[in-house]
Protein backbone atom coordinates (compact mmCIF):
# COMPACT_ATOMS: atom_id res chain seq x y z
CA UNK A 1 0.00 0.00 0.00
CA UNK A 2 2.51 2.55 1.18
CA UNK A 3 4.59 1.77 -2.46
CA UNK A 4 1.21 2.45 -4.30
CA UNK A 5 0.67 5.60 -2.79
CA UNK A 6 4.15 7.03 -3.26
CA UNK A 7 4.02 6.05 -6.79
CA UNK A 8 0.42 7.88 -7.16
CA UNK A 9 1.37 10.96 -5.30
CA UNK A 10 5.06 10.89 -8.38
CA UNK A 11 2.12 11.05 -11.16
CA UNK A 12 -0.10 13.13 -9.53
CA UNK A 13 2.52 15.40 -8.54
CA UNK A 14 4.81 15.35 -11.77
CA UNK A 15 2.61 18.40 -13.49
CA UNK A 16 3.18 20.76 -9.91
CA UNK A 17 7.10 20.05 -9.92
CA UNK A 18 7.56 20.85 -14.09
CA UNK A 19 5.97 24.37 -13.27
CA UNK A 20 7.85 25.02 -10.11
CA UNK A 21 11.06 24.07 -12.45
CA UNK A 22 9.67 26.51 -14.90
CA UNK A 23 9.43 29.26 -12.28
CA UNK A 24 13.13 28.92 -12.16
CA UNK A 25 15.82 31.16 -14.71
CA UNK A 26 15.13 29.09 -18.03
CA UNK A 27 12.68 27.13 -19.42
CA UNK A 28 13.76 23.62 -17.98
CA UNK A 29 16.17 24.80 -14.89
CA UNK A 30 18.89 26.94 -13.56
CA UNK A 31 22.15 26.38 -16.61
CA UNK A 32 25.74 26.23 -14.46
CA UNK A 33 28.73 26.37 -16.61
CA UNK A 34 31.55 25.18 -15.18
CA UNK A 35 35.37 24.62 -15.63
CA UNK A 36 36.55 21.23 -16.19
CA UNK A 37 39.83 19.27 -17.32
CA UNK A 38 41.95 20.78 -19.34
CA UNK A 39 39.96 24.40 -19.59
CA UNK A 40 37.18 22.42 -20.62
CA UNK A 41 33.87 23.56 -19.62
CA UNK A 42 31.23 21.49 -18.84
CA UNK A 43 27.12 22.33 -18.32
CA UNK A 44 24.39 21.28 -16.28
CA UNK A 45 21.07 21.76 -16.19
CA UNK A 46 19.69 22.33 -12.40
CA UNK A 47 16.18 21.56 -11.59
CA UNK A 48 13.49 21.06 -8.93
CA UNK A 49 11.94 21.96 -5.87
CA UNK A 50 12.18 25.33 -4.32
CA UNK A 51 13.42 25.10 -0.83
CA UNK A 52 14.08 21.94 1.04
CA UNK A 53 15.12 19.29 -1.22
CA UNK A 54 15.10 15.45 0.10
CA UNK A 55 18.70 15.30 -1.91
CA UNK A 56 19.99 16.44 -5.09
CA UNK A 57 20.45 13.63 -8.32
CA UNK A 58 23.28 14.05 -10.61
CA UNK A 59 22.10 12.20 -13.82
CA UNK A 60 24.54 10.64 -15.81
CA UNK A 61 22.96 9.71 -19.31
CA UNK A 62 23.82 7.26 -22.07
CA UNK A 63 24.63 6.93 -25.24
CA UNK A 64 27.27 9.53 -26.05
CA UNK A 65 26.47 12.03 -23.44
CA UNK A 66 25.63 15.23 -25.01
CA UNK A 67 22.78 16.63 -23.96
CA UNK A 68 23.76 19.64 -25.93
CA UNK A 69 22.17 22.08 -23.33
CA UNK A 70 20.81 25.47 -24.65
CA UNK A 71 20.56 28.36 -22.71
CA UNK A 72 17.53 27.53 -21.22
CA UNK A 73 18.92 24.46 -19.46
CA UNK A 74 17.21 22.28 -22.00
CA UNK A 75 18.67 19.14 -23.69
CA UNK A 76 18.27 19.20 -27.60
CA UNK A 77 19.74 16.12 -27.84
CA UNK A 78 19.00 12.22 -25.85
CA UNK A 79 15.41 13.96 -24.91
CA UNK A 80 14.48 9.77 -24.73
CA UNK A 81 16.55 9.08 -22.37
CA UNK A 82 14.86 7.68 -19.49
CA UNK A 83 16.10 9.96 -16.93
CA UNK A 84 15.58 13.07 -18.80
CA UNK A 85 11.64 11.65 -19.24
CA UNK A 86 11.54 10.91 -15.43
CA UNK A 87 12.93 14.46 -14.28
CA UNK A 88 9.93 15.61 -13.03
CA UNK A 89 9.06 12.42 -11.18
CA UNK A 90 12.54 12.98 -9.49
CA UNK A 91 11.31 16.65 -8.81
CA UNK A 92 8.00 15.19 -7.57
CA UNK A 93 9.37 12.70 -5.32
CA UNK A 94 11.25 15.74 -3.31
CA UNK A 95 14.42 15.84 -5.12
CA UNK A 96 16.41 18.65 -6.80
CA UNK A 97 18.51 17.21 -10.48
CA UNK A 98 21.16 18.20 -12.16
CA UNK A 99 21.79 17.05 -15.38
CA UNK A 100 24.90 16.81 -16.81
CA UNK A 101 26.18 17.37 -20.14
CA UNK A 102 29.81 16.47 -21.75
CA UNK A 103 32.54 18.18 -21.36
CA UNK A 104 33.16 21.05 -24.47
CA UNK A 105 36.05 18.71 -25.75
CA UNK A 106 33.90 16.04 -26.33
CA UNK A 107 31.13 17.43 -28.62
CA UNK A 108 31.75 14.87 -31.66
CA UNK A 109 29.75 12.41 -33.00
CA UNK A 110 31.17 10.17 -30.56
CA UNK A 111 30.50 12.10 -27.64
CA UNK A 112 31.92 11.03 -24.47
CA UNK A 113 33.28 7.85 -25.90
CA UNK A 114 35.87 6.24 -24.45
CA UNK A 115 36.92 9.32 -21.73
CA UNK A 116 33.84 7.69 -19.80
CA UNK A 117 36.36 5.40 -17.75
CA UNK A 118 39.36 8.20 -17.36
CA UNK A 119 40.18 9.03 -14.06
CA UNK A 120 39.70 13.28 -15.55
CA UNK A 121 36.19 12.24 -15.87
CA UNK A 122 35.65 11.26 -12.68
CA UNK A 123 37.24 14.54 -11.39
CA UNK A 124 35.27 16.48 -13.48
CA UNK A 125 32.13 14.98 -11.48
CA UNK A 126 33.49 15.73 -8.29
CA UNK A 127 34.28 19.14 -9.73
CA UNK A 128 30.23 18.99 -10.26
CA UNK A 129 29.38 17.61 -6.66
CA UNK A 130 31.55 19.65 -5.51
CA UNK A 131 29.79 23.01 -7.21
CA UNK A 132 26.59 21.66 -6.47
CA UNK A 133 27.47 21.38 -2.18
CA UNK A 134 28.51 25.09 -2.68
CA UNK A 135 26.31 26.25 -4.73
CA UNK A 136 23.14 24.97 -2.67
CA UNK A 137 24.39 25.33 0.47
CA UNK A 138 22.96 22.46 1.94
CA UNK A 139 23.93 19.37 4.29
CA UNK A 140 21.70 17.25 1.86
CA UNK A 141 23.04 14.07 0.30
CA UNK A 142 24.48 13.92 -3.54
CA UNK A 143 23.64 10.84 -5.53
CA UNK A 144 24.88 9.84 -8.96
CA UNK A 145 22.31 8.30 -11.12
CA UNK A 146 23.69 7.13 -14.28
CA UNK A 147 22.32 4.97 -17.11
CA UNK A 148 23.05 2.50 -19.85
CA UNK A 149 26.21 3.87 -20.50
CA UNK A 150 26.18 6.71 -18.07
CA UNK A 151 26.58 3.66 -15.38
CA UNK A 152 30.20 3.51 -16.38
CA UNK A 153 30.73 7.43 -15.87
CA UNK A 154 28.79 6.78 -12.52
CA UNK A 155 30.78 3.60 -11.81
CA UNK A 156 34.09 5.51 -12.29
CA UNK A 157 33.18 8.50 -9.90
CA UNK A 158 31.93 5.92 -7.16
CA UNK A 159 35.08 4.22 -7.66
CA UNK A 160 37.90 6.97 -7.57
CA UNK A 161 35.79 9.47 -5.61
CA UNK A 162 35.46 9.19 -1.33
CA UNK A 163 36.49 11.44 0.35
CA UNK A 164 35.78 15.33 0.93
CA UNK A 165 33.01 17.90 -1.24
CA UNK A 166 33.27 15.50 -4.35
CA UNK A 167 32.59 12.67 -2.92
CA UNK A 168 29.38 11.31 -4.12
CA UNK A 169 26.85 10.14 -1.10
CA UNK A 170 25.30 6.95 -2.69
CA UNK A 171 25.47 5.69 -6.45
CA UNK A 172 22.21 4.44 -8.51
CA UNK A 173 22.90 1.96 -11.61
CA UNK A 174 19.84 1.71 -14.11
CA UNK A 175 20.13 -0.59 -17.32
CA UNK A 176 23.76 -0.76 -16.32
CA UNK A 177 26.62 -1.96 -19.21
CA UNK A 178 28.27 -5.25 -18.50
CA UNK A 179 28.80 -7.02 -21.34
CA UNK A 180 31.07 -5.56 -24.13
CA UNK A 181 30.50 -6.33 -28.15
CA UNK A 182 33.10 -6.61 -31.10
CA UNK A 183 33.02 -2.97 -32.69
CA UNK A 184 35.98 -1.25 -35.11
CA UNK A 185 36.58 1.63 -31.94
CA UNK A 186 37.43 -0.09 -28.57
CA UNK A 187 35.79 1.90 -26.69
CA UNK A 188 33.17 0.18 -27.61
CA UNK A 189 33.94 -2.67 -25.49
CA UNK A 190 33.88 -1.17 -21.97
CA UNK A 191 31.57 -1.81 -19.04
CA UNK A 192 31.24 -1.07 -15.69
CA UNK A 193 33.93 -4.25 -15.24
CA UNK A 194 36.80 -1.93 -16.38
CA UNK A 195 36.24 0.12 -13.14
CA UNK A 196 37.65 -0.42 -10.17
CA UNK A 197 34.40 -1.54 -8.58
CA UNK A 198 36.14 -3.42 -5.22
CA UNK A 199 36.85 0.43 -4.52
CA UNK A 200 32.91 1.58 -3.96
CA UNK A 201 31.65 1.25 -0.26
CA UNK A 202 28.90 3.98 -0.59
CA UNK A 203 25.16 2.67 -0.57
CA UNK A 204 24.25 1.08 -4.21
CA UNK A 205 21.42 0.60 -6.09
CA UNK A 206 21.38 -1.36 -9.33
CA UNK A 207 18.21 -2.14 -11.41
CA UNK A 208 17.79 -3.09 -14.59
CA UNK A 209 14.52 -5.01 -16.83
CA UNK A 210 14.20 -8.44 -17.27
CA UNK A 211 13.00 -7.89 -21.12
CA UNK A 212 15.76 -5.61 -21.45
CA UNK A 213 17.37 -7.45 -24.76
CA UNK A 214 19.86 -5.02 -25.48
CA UNK A 215 23.04 -6.93 -26.08
CA UNK A 216 25.82 -4.58 -23.80
CA UNK A 217 22.86 -4.35 -20.38
CA UNK A 218 21.59 -8.02 -19.24
CA UNK A 219 19.67 -8.07 -16.48
CA UNK A 220 21.24 -11.37 -15.76
CA UNK A 221 24.88 -10.05 -15.15
CA UNK A 222 23.38 -6.98 -12.48
CA UNK A 223 24.42 -9.33 -9.71
CA UNK A 224 28.32 -9.39 -10.85
CA UNK A 225 28.35 -6.00 -9.80
CA UNK A 226 27.29 -6.29 -6.10
CA UNK A 227 29.57 -9.00 -5.70
CA UNK A 228 32.48 -7.10 -6.43
CA UNK A 229 31.31 -3.75 -4.52
CA UNK A 230 31.77 -3.48 -0.59
CA UNK A 231 28.71 -1.05 -0.56
CA UNK A 232 27.22 -0.16 3.27
CA UNK A 233 24.19 -0.77 1.32
CA UNK A 234 23.41 -2.57 -1.88
CA UNK A 235 20.13 -3.61 -3.29
CA UNK A 236 19.86 -5.44 -7.09
CA UNK A 237 16.35 -5.66 -8.34
CA UNK A 238 14.60 -6.99 -11.73
CA UNK A 239 11.86 -4.96 -12.99
CA UNK A 240 9.24 -7.26 -14.68
CA UNK A 241 6.06 -6.36 -16.39
CA UNK A 242 5.45 -3.42 -19.23
CA UNK A 243 4.71 -3.15 -23.03
CA UNK A 244 6.68 -6.33 -23.25
CA UNK A 245 10.46 -6.96 -25.05
CA UNK A 246 11.14 -5.82 -28.40
CA UNK A 247 13.19 -7.58 -31.04
CA UNK A 248 16.70 -7.53 -30.39
CA UNK A 249 19.06 -5.09 -32.15
CA UNK A 250 19.84 -1.75 -31.94
CA UNK A 251 16.68 -0.12 -30.74
CA UNK A 252 16.45 -2.51 -28.07
CA UNK A 253 19.11 -0.68 -26.55
CA UNK A 254 17.30 2.71 -26.78
CA UNK A 255 15.41 4.94 -24.60
CA UNK A 256 12.04 4.08 -25.30
CA UNK A 257 11.86 0.16 -24.72
CA UNK A 258 12.14 -2.29 -21.68
CA UNK A 259 15.78 -0.66 -21.27
CA UNK A 260 14.71 2.71 -20.60
CA UNK A 261 11.57 1.21 -18.68
CA UNK A 262 9.32 2.53 -20.75
CA UNK A 263 6.07 2.69 -19.60
CA UNK A 264 7.38 2.10 -16.04
CA UNK A 265 9.35 5.42 -15.36
CA UNK A 266 6.65 5.85 -12.57
CA UNK A 267 7.50 2.62 -10.55
CA UNK A 268 11.25 2.82 -11.26
CA UNK A 269 11.53 6.57 -10.03
CA UNK A 270 9.51 6.07 -6.98
CA UNK A 271 12.24 2.67 -5.95
CA UNK A 272 15.25 5.13 -6.36
CA UNK A 273 13.02 7.30 -4.35
CA UNK A 274 12.69 4.91 -1.63
CA UNK A 275 15.97 3.74 -1.95
CA UNK A 276 17.71 6.96 -1.72
CA UNK A 277 16.01 7.84 0.84
CA UNK A 278 17.07 5.13 3.11
CA UNK A 279 14.66 2.42 2.64
CA UNK A 280 14.30 -0.64 0.08
CA UNK A 281 13.75 -0.07 -3.69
Amino acid sequence: MMRRGLLLALCLAAATAASAVRAQPGACGELITLETHDRTTTRVALAGPPAAPAGVLLLLVGGDGHLDLDERACPRALKGNWLVRALPLFHAAGFMTALLDAPSDHHSADGLAGFRTAEAHAQDIGRVIADLRARLKTAQPVWLVGTSRGTISAANAASRLSTGAAAPDGVVLSSPVTAGARARKPWVIQSVFDLPLEAVRLPMLVVGHADDSCARTPATLMARIAERTQGTREQVVTVTGGPGRPAPGVDACEGRSPHGFIGQEAEVAAGIARFVGGGRY
